[in-house]
C-alpha cells in the first residue's frame, strides 16, 4: 500500500481540468461579449447615420445580448450567459445574412463567415453539456453555413444593404471572422495539450502507483463506527493531492478506470485483512465505488472473487456502490452478477439514489442491501420542502423493502437530527469526519478509547451481516473533534 499522505483539506480541491477549462470558457464568454458590444456599438451608430432603423435595430439587440454575456459572466452564471449567446447570435447571423446581406455580382456575401467561429464556440462552450447537444448546435452552424455560402438568393425584402455599403462590412467581417476563429482554435489547441498531459500523467501514476485511498467514516444513529467509504485519490508528485472528481471522468473515457478500479479493490481488501486483525476495527464494512465500465466487464465477478480468494477477507466486509447510470443497460445482466457476487457474501448499496434513472420497477428487482441518500437532498433537507420530501421519501422507500438507508453528506447536527427523526439511522459526512488516510482513520477509532470485541468470522458464502458491537467506536460530533 502507498505510504499514507496528509488528509485533505476540509473542502476538497476542485476538478483541475474542469476548473481550467472553466476559467477559460469565463474569458471566452467575456471576450465575446466584449467583442458583441464594441462590434454592435459602432455598426449602431454608422446605420443610424445611414437611417437603417432596422439594421439598428439589430445591432441594439447584439449590443444588449453582449452586456446580458458579461453580466452574467461576472455573477458567476457562464452557463446562462452560454444559453443566451447562442441562439440569439445564431438567429442574428442567418437572418443578417439571408434578408440583409444578399450577395451580388460585385460584392459577395460575407455575414455568414462568423457562423464558422460560432460553431467551433459552441463546442467549446458545450463541452460539459449532454454530447447530443455538444454536437449538434455546432452541426446545425455549420450546415447554416453551407447553405448560405453555397446560395446566391436570399429573402428578397426593401431591407437588402446596397453594395456600396456591404463592400466594406465584407471586408470587416472576414476580418473579424478570422481574428476570432484563429483565437477559438488557440484555446482549443491548449484544452487538447491539457488533456493529453493529464492523460500520459494518469498512466504513469498507474504504472509508479501514485494513487491511494481515503476512507470517510460511516456512522450509526449513537456515532458508532460501523464503517467506511474508500475514496480514491492522486498523490501527484506537482499537482499534490487530487481528488477523484478531476480524473475519474478522464480515466472512464480513455479506458484506465479498469486497472485503477481492480487497484482499488485489492487495496480495498488489504484494507480489511488490517482492520480485521485489530478488535476496534474488526467489525468494519468498507464500500468501494464501482463503474459502470467495470461492471460491464465479462469477467468482473470472476475479478472480484479472485480478489477476495487472494486477500482472505470476509467478503460480508465489502460492500460495491452502484449508482443509477447502471439502471440504464442490461439490468439483467446486471442483476446476475450482483446475485452471483452476493452468494459470496458481497454487499451492494445503491449511491445517488433519487438523482438520475429511479426506477421502482428496477430496485424492487435489484438484490441490494442498502440505498444512500444523496448529498444533494441531505443538504437541503431544512430548506427546501421538496429535498425534505424526498429524502423522507426514500427512507420509508428503504424501510418498505427492507433495505437499510445510509445519508451521506451530514454537515450538521440539524441534518442528522432530521434524517434520524424520518428513520435514517447511518450517516456519513463532514458533521464526523472528512475522508482520511488510512494511518488517520485508524487514529481516529482508535483514539476513542472504547475496547470493541472481535466480530464473529464466518464463511464467505454467508450473506448475513455482521452485527455491530455495543460499544463500537465513537466519533465526535464536529469536525474541530477530530
Amino acid at each position: 500500500m502507498n505510504t499514507p499522505a496528509t488528509p485533505v483539506r476540509e473542502h476538497l480541491l476542485h476538478d483541475e481540468l474542469r476548473a481550467i477549462q472553466e476559467r477559460r470558457i469565463r474569458v471566452m464568454l467575456l471576450a465575446i461579449g466584449a467583442m458583441l458590444v464594441a462590434i454592435s456599438a459602432g455598426w449602431c451608430i454608422f446605420f443610424m447615420r445611414l437611417g437603417y432603423w432596422v439594421l439598428v435595430s439589430f445591432d441594439l439587440l447584439i449590443l444588449s445580448v453582449g452586456l446580458a454575456v458579461i453580466y452574467l459572466v461576472r455573477h458567476d452564471r457562464p452557463r446562462a450567459a452560454t444559453f443566451v449567446l447562442l441562439p440569439v447570435l445564431f438567429v442574428n447571423l442567418v437572418v443578417m445574412a439571408a434578408v440583409f446581406d444578399i450577395p451580388t455580382a460585385e460584392v459577395p456575401r460575407s455575414a455568414h463567415i462568423f457562423l464558422l467561429s460560432l460553431a467551433i464556440g459552441a463546442y467549446m462552450l458545450l463541452q460539459n453539456e449532454h454530447p447530443w447537444l455538444r454536437h449538434s448546435v455546432p452541426l446545425v452552424c455549420l450546415l447554416s453555413f453551407l447553405v448560405l455560402a453555397s446560395s446566391p438568393h436570399g429573402i428578397e425584402t426593401s431591407y437588402a444593404m446596397p453594395d456600396s455599403v456591404r463592400a466594406n462590412g465584407t471586408w470587416i467581417n472576414n476580418t473579424l471572422a478570422l481574428f476570432s476563429m484563429a483565437v477559438l482554435l488557440v484555446i482549443m489547441q491548449a484544452d487538447v495539450t491539457l488533456r493529453t498531459t493529464l492523460e500520459t500523467d494518469l498512466q504513469k501514476a498507474l504504472l509508479e502507483q501514485q494513487f491511494l485511498l481515503h476512507y470517510q467514516p460511516q456512522v450509526d444513529q449513537e456515532g458508532r463506527v460501523i464503517g467506511a467509504e474508500a475514496l480514491v485519490r492522486w498523490q501527484h508528485p506537482v499537482r499534490g493531492m487530487v481528488p477523484p472528481s478531476a480524473f475519474i471522468p478522464l480515466a472512464e473515457q480513455t479506458g484506465q478506470i479498469l486497472p485503477l478500479g481492480l487497484w482499488v479493490l485489492e487495496t480495498a481488501c488489504q484494507q480489511i485483512v488490517r482492520w480485521s486483525a485489530h478488535p476496534l476495527t474488526a467489525h468494519l464494512t468498507l464500500s468501494v465505488n464501482v463503474s459502470a465500465h467495470q461492471f460491464r466487464q465479462a469477467d468482473f465477478v470472476e475479478q472480484v472473487l479472485a480478489t477476495l480468494r487472494r486477500t482472505g477477507i470476509d467478503a460480508r466486509r465489502l460492500k460495491l456502490e452502484l449508482t443509477e447510470s447502471m439502471l440504464v443497460n442490461d439490468v439483467g445482466d446486471l442483476i446476475a452478477k450482483m446475485e452471483a457476487l452476493k452468494g459470496h457474501g458481497v454487499g451492494f448499496s445503491l449511491d445517488d439514489f433519487g438523482t438520475g434513472y429511479s426506477s421502482l420497477n428496477y430496485l424492487k428487482r435489484l438484490p441490494l442491501d442498502q440505498l444512500k441518500i444523496d448529498q444533494s437532498f441531505v443538504r437541503d433537507v431544512l430548506t427546501d420542502p421538496h429535498g425534505a420530501a424526498i429524502a423522507r421519501t426514500v427512507i420509508a422507500l428503504g424501510q418498505s423493502l427492507e433495505l437499510k438507508v445510509i445519508a451521506e453528506g451530514v454537515e450538521t447536527e440539524e441534518q442528522r437530527a432530521f434524517l434520524s427523526q424520518g428513520g435514517c439511522h447511518a450517516f456519513q459526512g463532514y458533521l464526523f469526519s472528512r475522508p482520511l488516510a488510512g494511518i488517520d482513520f485508524d487514529a481516529l477509532v482508535t483514539a476513542t478509547g472504547f475496547i470493541v470485541p472481535t466480530a464473529p468470522t464466518a464463511p464467505a458464502g454467508n450473506a448475513a451481516a455482521p452485527a455491530v458491537p455495543a460499544d463500537a467506536p465513537h466519533l465526535g460530533a464536529a469536525p474541530s473533534q477530530v
